[in-house]
């Protein structure tokens, strides 16, 4: 049943969109992805997410500048056809929407591989059956449950990292003259860069897709119980401990142990399995595989949320079948969230019956769309700018260094672009402007079926 209003409630608290945005930009990347950069780049992966995490805040900032002045459903979407062009907001809109699904659909299937990790012959469909009905669910209902639901999912996520932290501080801390804990292993064994500053160079791309997820912020602003205050509020915090959680994690993960003795690999060999194994507990994988399949889920869970909503916020600007704007007497776009969730489900039967080649190159796109997003961020907060300096409007939250901060991330974007094509990622940096075509082609096809009498 639908209602007949077509506006979303305001029911996100203060901590809701903290912890949303939080959750947003903690999970596997740091739980295991880490371990990959840091037999690359050694000790110097700590700089590699401080320059991550510093042109994350450069964009959430610019994001939000834009959603304080106008806190809207589908907000890069609605921003990118108001102050670009059509045809901007169009590619923005659904560029996101199909990241997300894809998205969607690679941690729905990382969860039932989670699971089977404590249940191996448990098959993979009925895991992700469960899952799928459980946080479809959560989405149909009202917009506080899915808070709520994202809340103490990111709670688990924060702490476990906190947690780690702590009892690495007090190994280091109370480490003897024999042991081999040190921060001191920072700079020996090799040195900072042990392979050089190439090591961690062409490690930058890979590190910035484990903050891929900051701009989910954007979908939340139509349902803040008060953007102006919440907004800024949840950017301003959640940078600098997203930075605590990734730079002190590792600070004190490479201090206990020289960075070329810890053996990496598969998840009973995460790096941070070894904080726990210090006290003897074997079960710390388990205890690994916990969190990140709470990390999984929460992810999850989120892009269920952001389709739903951008998907409703491409209906209102005509960009999408009006079905979409439909809400459920929760207040929720049922429409919306029904079509989603179907095609994520679609995603999750490819995974089983399509050659795996062909899974990834899905994945190559969602990659591509993920630099697209912050590229179209960037350059439409350009055009926000120079907009309201004509019409001599004063920004309630104006992002840092702007213009040079658009600059310095487009820049930053480029040699990303340039470590993928030559990192053996040239396939996604191809299929960059083959999706931006396909885009356009179908916006050409829509706009003409809209001018027919």
């Amino acid at each position: 049943m639908t209602d007949s209003t077509t506006h979303l409630k305001r029911g996100l608290k203060n901590r809701h969109i903290q912890l949303i945005a939080m959750g947003g930009a903690i999970g596997t990347g740091l739980f295991l992805g880490s371990a990959h950069v840091i037999q690359t780049a050694g000790p110097s992966i700590i700089l590699g997410y401080a320059i991550g995490g510093f042109i994350a805040f450069l964009i959430m900032r610019q994001l939000g500048e834009m959603i304080v002045h106008q806190p809207v459903a589908g907000s890069l979407s609605y921003f990118s056809d108001r102050y670009w062009n059509p045809f901007a907001g169009f590619l923005a809109g659904w560029n996101y929407w199909i990241l997300y699904i894809l998205v969607a659909m690679t941690e729905l299937t990382a969860i039932a591989k989670y699971i089977q990790y404590w249940l191996p012959d448990l098959p993979t469909w009925i895991t992700v059956l469960f899952f799928f009905v459980l946080v479809t669910i959560i989405n149909f209902a009202n917009v506080k449950l899915y808070g709520e639901s994202e809340f103490w999912l990111a709670i688990i996520k924060v702490v476990a990292v906190l947690a780690m932290i702590a009892f690495g501080l007090y190994l280091l801390i109370t480490a003897g003259p024999t042991s081999s804990a040190s921060i001191s292993n920072l700079w020996q064994h090799g040195g900072f860069f042990p392979n050089g500053f190439s090591g961690l160079f062409y490690m930058l791309a890979f590190l910035m897709f484990a903050f891929g997820g900051i701009e989910l912020i954007g979908m939340t602003a139509a349902e803040a119980e008060n953007p102006e205050k919440t907004i800024p509020q949840a950017i301003n915090q959640v940078v600098w401990r997203i930075l605590v959680f990734y730079i002190g994690s590792l600070t004190i993960l490479l201090s206990l142990v020289p960075w070329n003795q810890l053996e990496l690999g598969g998840l009973e060999k995460s790096p941070f399995v070894f904080i726990f194994s210090q006290l003897g507990i074997h079960w710390a994988a388990h205890l690994l595989n916990f969190i990140i399949l709470t990390a999984a889920l929460s992810v999850y869970n989120s892009c269920m949320y952001a389709n739903s909503r951008m998907l409703y916020g491409l209906a209102q600007q005509g960009n999408a079948p009006k079905i979409f704007k439909q809400l459920n007497r929760q207040g929720a776009p049922f429409a919306a969230v029904l079509f989603s969730s179907v095609l994520i489900f679609g995603c999750v039967l490819l995974n089983y019956f399509v050659p795996e080649n062909a899974l990834s190159l899905l994945m190559y796109v969602s990659v591509t769309g993920l630099i697209l997003n912050w590229a179209l961020i960037t350059i439409t907060h350009l055009k926000f700018k120079r907009q309201i300096k004509q019409q001599q409007i004063n920004s309630k939250f104006p992002a840092l260094w702007s213009p040079l901060s658009n600059y310095i991330i487009l820049l930053f974007i480029a040699l990303i672009l340039y470590i993928m094509w030559t990192q053996g990622f040239a396939l996604s940096v191809k299929l960059l402007p083959i999706w931006i075509m396909l885009v356009y082609l179908v916006y050409l096809v829509l706009q003409a079926n809209k001018r027919r009498p």
